[in-house]
């Protein structure tokens, strides 16, 4: 018996960006109903691109490829929430360092438990129907298009 897959004629960046999208979304509503819904996926890589020792507003912005005034809106609103705090930059100088609070980095403990339960699920649910997530091949896409150095996830979606 043949079954039909409505996918099959789409477009590799068509389905690229729905598998994103299912899987983003998915994860969004575990975030949530974790207790986390005042974050969106953009929070995310805010988050890492903080971890460790932080960075300037003007290095956040470069990281995430968006304007330095988009960079201090976002700083803005999430020092408000209590995710992040401007602490004086080690070199000195009016420059400040934004870095991650207690918060911040138990969310990023959360999140990662959540993805590795989701990828968990989602490689049973594959197995199920006789495949496989396609890591090998989504990692072989990205070192044939970008070299040896991944580059940052950035929100241009």
């Amino acid at each position: 018996m043949e079954t039909h897959d409505p996918g099959a004629p789409t477009e590799l960046t068509f389905l690229l960006g729905m598998a994103f999208q299912l899987v983003l979304s998915e994860f969004v509503s575990r975030v949530e109903a974790a207790g986390y819904a005042d974050l969106r996926p953009m929070h995310g890589l805010v988050f890492q691109a903080l971890r460790g020792a932080g960075a300037t507003s003007s290095e956040l912005a470069e990281r995430l490829g968006v304007t330095k005034q988009a960079a201090g809106q976002i700083i803005d609103d999430l020092e408000r929430r209590g995710y992040v705090e401007r602490q004086p930059h080690p070199a000195g100088g009016r420059r400040k360092l934004v870095v991650l609070t207690a918060r911040a980095r138990e969310h990023l403990t959360v999140a990662g438990r959540i993805l590795h339960e989701q990828e968990a699920q989602l490689t049973e649910r594959l197995h199920e129907v006789g495949l496989r997530v396609p890591r090998a091949e989504l990692a072989a896409i990205i070192r044939v298009m970008a070299g040896d150095s991944i580059p940052p996830l950035r929100p241009i979606w």
